[in-house]
């Protein structure tokens, strides 16, 4: 009885570990997603401060995907040979130099900057801690959810500090960057106690860095039904992320900047809770009823603005954000249960590429749609190209099913 006391009191101890470590990647993941939407009630106020055009606004905003891109396929495989912490703080130390950036902006190049950086941060920390999770908890679909969790809960505080600061704290283009600071600097303490999970590290000399789509042969089909679903789940969320607060200025005379940030807060507050809540919903089905929500949600966003009508806007916001919890949440725990162990974290950054690409290209399409014609007709457009994606990744879905 002895002999078996000192070794249960050591698995418990381990456990416990492992819940800190959870939690501190998890914040870290939440923390740099802040970053990532913390801009975007601020857009309106950059805008009239620099003078810059909407092509202009939705290009900065777009930039973004170029820093995401540039991480995931040049350092997406980094932390599988290095390790995960040693790719986690460089990541927050680039989203400290973008927040930065961002507070001593003094026209576009400075935000284009800015946002690039902040995409190189997110693409290098987000891959990293989704893998870093997936190695910290035994059950994949658990750690997807968490991961997920993480993205959504911090991309919904972003908004609502940004315009919460904005609309009632002074230097509103430079205080919430400062905040972001202190937390990016915090999370950074708190990640060198989580333990490592890369067991054997290569030397700097050894690590492999040149560009590849970092999906292996036998897992190709399976790849992509997820891709695609995401793609399309993520062009949804661009548009909140980039246009909510140009809509709400244009079509309902709000221009309030907390209002935008309530409105971009709901949609990503409800996705990161059905994301929580529906642990028990299969992943093929998760992704299915993602795709048969956007259609609603997307439609109803433009009948929002036909109609100048809050309450359809808010209807929108929560259909979408059910429909890009279930959509992350499903595509992300297909990626983590079909990727090998020793490629974790390049096969889940080759899906993050086609994340963020729904995130940028669609964006760019609406605005430059928007200046050749009006708002409306662009975002009808985009609303029929969403419809269309998602017919595309329901039927790619359905088709691999067996695959999953």
């Amino acid at each position: 009885m002895t002999s078996v006391k000192p070794a249960a009191a050591s698995i418990s101890a381990d456990r416990n570990r492992n819940r800190l470590a959870l939690v501190i990647v998890a914040t870290e993941l939440g923390v740099v997603f802040v970053g990532a939407i913390l801009p975007t009630p601020l857009y309106p106020l950059f805008r009239h401060a620099f003078g810059f055009s909407q092509v202009m606004l939705t290009l900065i905003y777009a930039v973004y995907v170029l820093g995401n891109v540039a991480a995931l396929l040049l350092f997406g495989r980094l932390s599988d040979q290095i390790g995960r912490r040693n790719v986690s703080l460089p990541a927050i130390g680039v989203g400290i130099v973008s927040a930065l950036a961002f507070a001593f902006a003094a026209g576009t190049p400075g935000l284009f900057a800015a946002r690039a950086l902040s995409g190189f941060s997110t693409g290098l920390a987000s891959g990293t801690a989704t893998a870093w999770i997936a190695e910290l908890y035994d059950d994949r679909g658990t750690a997807s959810r968490i991961a997920a969790g993480a993205n959504f809960f911090g991309c919904a505080a972003g908004p609502l500090l940004g315009g919460g600061l904005a609309q009632f704290a002074p230097e509103p283009l430079r205080l919430p960057f400062f905040i972001y600071l202190v937390l990016l600097c915090a999370v950074a303490g708190a990640t060198l106690f989580a333990p490592e999970t890369v067991t054997a590290p290569k030397p700097l000399a050894e690590v492999a860095l040149k560009p590849r789509f970092g999906v292996p042969q036998q897992i190709w089909l399976p790849f992509v039904a997820p891709a695609v679903a995401a793609f399309a789940t993520f062009a949804l969320i661009a548009f909140y992320a980039a246009l909510i607060p140009n809509l709400l200025a244009e079509s309902l005379h709000q221009s309030a900047p907390l209002l935008a940030g309530i409105v971009v807060c709901e949609l990503f507050g409800i996705a990161a809770v059905t994301i929580v809540s529906t642990g028990r919903l299969g992943s093929q089905a998760a992704m299915l009823g993602a795709l048969v929500l956007l259609l609603p949600s997307v439609w109803l966003l433009v009948g929002a603005e036909l109609a100048r009508s809050m309450p359809l806007l808010i209807v929108a916001a929560a259909l979408g954000g059910v429909a890009g919890g279930l959509g992350y949440r499903g595509s992300l725990e297909v990626i983590n249960r079909i990727a090998p162990a020793d490629q974790r974290s390049e096969v889940v950054s080759s899906y993050l590429v086609a994340c963020f690409a729904g995130n940028s290209l669609p964006v760019i399409g609406i605005g430059l749609m928007a200046a050749a014609t009006s708002s409306l007709i662009a975002h009808i457009t985009f609303a029929a190209v969403i419809t269309a994606l998602a017919g595309i990744a329901a039927a790619t879905g359905i088709k691999f099913a067996s695959a999953l």
